[in-house]
């Protein structure tokens, strides 16, 4: 008897000791005679398997390995595994079955690690390579000759910012919110008769180089890079042909107008003009230059770096504790204009051995480097050593702005005393040069003595350790420059992930030190508290009362203090006075002074403080709630409502108080704006008295100067809250208004 397919079916096959399997399978075949389902005497006299215990032991399992196997049958094997709740059928497989279906797995699991591989593994299309010394020989790096008609890109484009002239989208996002660098292999390029286009890769750029690739900025795939560095050195303009320099630039396989490259140069122009930027033709490239000017430095996008000084690097200089020195004021430079020569002769003549002037010397020995000696009249003196011997040391403009000196002065941990007008100093971006240097104007140099006395002796201590600790960190070596560099930019790439102001500037002794006061701890003032709102007030109680009435209906208001700064009248009665939700004090002043606005009174009890006019009645409750809510977010800033601009008048060669509506803001007024308690103290007790002196003699610039002071202690910009009307005052009719004098902003621009 046969199947329907014609194949013979299988016969149930039972295993010795075990009992037949019930039901049976369909389809069986049977023997005549046999009944086709086994009886119950046959399950009956199936023998009985126990599983057998010992004391300490499992269960044992019995196992049924031998079967039957008919002739047209196949064979079925079962184990049954004993235990105390019963048997178990486990089937088992044939061995030829499982070593087929190992192979098979295996084969899929090694197909799955080579397509992941293969998609994660980094791979270019473009042949790159790394970075290595091998690869930086010139001796057998690939020779690119340059057609004469080759393209030049176009002159540095001044108004590129990183919104306009760089992808931010090849930058793309990863978790350690790193740029990648790529740079392009080493090649040598000459021109069309076989001059090359410049010396040598110097050593100095080869370190830079070097710096680069061993960081973790560096990438070989060329895919994945967001910044691009040319192996074609540029740090000394004078060892360039400029057009043939531009040339190999456009050569460059990722050039495309100089987007996302990155060129460093630190000794730009060239005799006579020295201009204060690189010359090469280099179209929306990003330029490290050493020596921009304000002219030439596009802000936020170019990067300022110090003119590295090998002097500095090679001569040990132990590290000498803040202390007087034997000189007060120390000038080192060489080959300076006459006229300086002139005003420097004239302050060693008028303050005699505490001012000294060196020059180079005229007869030194042989075997002696002559940059390593200075001279005054007879004597010299080893450099830069002897810097170590002055408080002050001048670092005058050369033939170029940026000077390879002051990287002298910052680790021998004298004070510079920088003066050379337009000069943007290296990684000024970040770096707060307040507190390491003092900048004179150079029409001012002939006081730059008495600017120096007047300094006190604690804050030239502080100066003399942030000099040091600046050339410690930026300025000792290629590499500290190089990767201050790339951070620089990584920060505006990945502004959510900067480095802070603090991380820039605080030397470690101070980052891991006492917090000096609580204002600048990561830290949002709690809501509760509130504000307290100053109101400063002469004559004008109707107004005044209109002011009180609308900010007492702020929901985070906690107390109103007006400060009555009018000595020959009596503020109004109690009675008289708007019956508001929080307390009301009135302090009444001894004279007639702006500076009482920024008194602190022992009324405030809150660390958000709104100073406010009698006279702006034109804010609502909202936008003033508001006003507080941002303050609350950067409690070390000052938050106001009306922007004004200062900005240096090129032209008229001073600064420039601008008071019209424009889009950018530099300064917010005091008549409406939050800041912190603090900065009471600091403008009555800490402010250079003479600021302070002439605002009350004056009745103006209060505002300017509580701006310089927030923005010098915190170095912070303020924050503009913009109401929704313009901020005028339509009401505001008053003829004794100090800003209506036609004396106001004539005053608050300086001659």
């Amino acid at each position: 008897m046969r199947g329907a397919l014609g194949v013979r079916p299988p016969s149930p096959v039972a295993c010795p000791g075990l009992p037949p399997l019930v039901p049976a399978l369909p389809a069986q075949r049977w023997r005549p005679g046999a009944p086709r389902h086994p009886t119950r005497a046959a399950v009956a006299r199936a023998p009985r398997h126990e599983p057998v215990t010992k004391r300490g032991a499992q269960p044992e399992a019995a196992v049924a390995e031998e079967c039957e196997e008919e002739a047209v049958g196949v064979i079925m094997c079962a184990s049954v595994k004993y235990n105390i709740r019963g048997p178990a059928l486990i089937p088992r497989m044939k061995t030829k079955h499982r070593i087929y279906y190992i192979t098979l797995f295996s084969i899929v699991l090694l197909g799955l690690i080579a397509t992941g591989m293969f998609q994660f593994w980094p791979h270019s299309i473009e042949s790159s390579g790394d970075w290595s010394v091998e690869k930086r020989s010139v001796r057998d790096v690939p020779l690119v000759r340059l057609p004469a008609d080759s393209p030049v890109p176009e002159r540095g484009d001044l108004s590129c910012r990183m919104h306009t002239c760089f992808d931010v989208y090849r930058c793309g996002f990863n978790p350690k919110n790193k740029i990648k660098v790529y740079i392009y292999p080493l090649k040598k390029y000459v021109g069309e008769a076989g001059v090359p286009v410049s010396s040598t890769i110097s050593r100095e750029y080869n370190e830079l180089l070097t710096a680069i690739s061993d960081s973790d900025y560096y990438t070989d795939d060329v895919t994945r890079a967001c910044l691009f560095v040319p192996s074609i050195d540029l740090l000394n303009q004078n060892s360039l042909r400029v057009k043939e320099t531009a040339q190999a630039l456009a050569q460059l396989s990722r050039w495309d107008r100089g987007t996302n490259h990155l060129l460093f140069n630190m000794l730009p122009g060239g005799p006579p003009d020295y201009n204060t930027a690189l010359d090469v033709p280099r179209d929306r490239a990003l330029l490290a230059g050493g020596g921009f000017s304000t002219w030439t430095y596009r802000q936020g996008y170019d990067v300022s770096i110090p003119v590295y000084s090998p002097l500095s690097a090679e001569v040990d200089l132990p590290e000498k504790g803040p202390r007087p020195r034997r000189y007060f004021l120390l000038s080192s430079q060489v080959a300076l204009h006459p006229e300086y020569r002139e005003d420097l002769a004239a302050l060693q003549a008028r303050h005699g051995e505490a001012v000294l002037v060196l020059d180079k010397c005229s007869n030194l020995s042989e075997g002696v480097p002559a940059a390593r000696r200075r001279c005054h009249q007879q004597q010299a003196f080893d450099y830069p050593q002897v810097l170590q011997e002055a408080t002050f040391c001048m670092v005058l403009r050369g033939a170029r702005l940026g000077q390879a000196v002051l990287s002298d002065v910052l680790r021998a941990g004298c004070v510079p005393v920088i003066i050379a007008d337009s000069y943007v100093l290296p990684f000024s971006e970040v770096l707060d040069w307040k507190r390491a240097s003092v900048v004179v104007p150079e029409e001012k140099m002939s006081d730059v003595y008495s600017i120096l006395q007047s300094i006190p002796r604690r804050q030239i201590e502080e100066m003399q350790r942030q000099a040091r600790w600046f050339w410690e960190a930026y300025f000792q070596s290629i590499k500290a420059i190089a990767l201050a560099t790339l951070q620089i930019i990584n920060d505006r790439i990945y502004p959510y992930a900067a480095i802070s102001y603090e991380d820039w500037n605080d030397p470690p002794a101070v980052k891991w030190g006492s917090v000096s006061n609580p204002l600048f701890l990561p830290l949002i003032p709690p809501q509760s508290q509130g504000f307290t709102a100053i109101v400063l007030t002469y004559d004008r109680v109707e107004s005044l009362f209109r002011v009180i009435t609308e900010v007492s209906k702020v929901p985070s208001l906690s107390k109103l203090l007006v400060v009555w700064n009018n000595q020959n009248k009596n503020p109004p009665e109690d009675s008289l006075w708007p019956k508001i939700r929080v307390p009301l004090k009135v302090v009444r002043t001894a004279e007639n002074k702006l500076s009482n606005r920024f008194f602190p009174y022992d009324e405030i009890e809150t660390e958000a403080v709104l100073a406010i006019d009698d006279d702006i009645i034109m804010l609502t409750s909202d936008e003033l709630q508001f006003g507080y809510e941002v303050w609350r977010e950067f409690p070390d800033r000052l938050v106001g409502y009306p922007g004004r601009l200062h900005l240096w008048d090129h032209e008229m060669n001073k600064w420039k108080y601008e008071s019209e509506w424009t889009n950018e803001v530099s300064m917010v007024l005091t008549g409406a704006a939050f800041y912190h308690k603090y900065f009471n103290y600091l403008y009555t007790y800490k402010m250079p008295g003479d600021i302070k002196n002439w605002v009350d003699a004056h009745m103006n610039c209060e505002d300017i100067a509580m701006n310089f002071l927030v923005a010098n202690v915190t170095g912070k910009a303020v924050i503009k809250v913009t109401p929704r009307k313009k901020f005028k005052c339509p009401e505001c009719t008053a003829i004794d208004g100090l800003s209506l004098d036609q004396t106001h902003m004539v005053e608050r621009s300086p001659a």
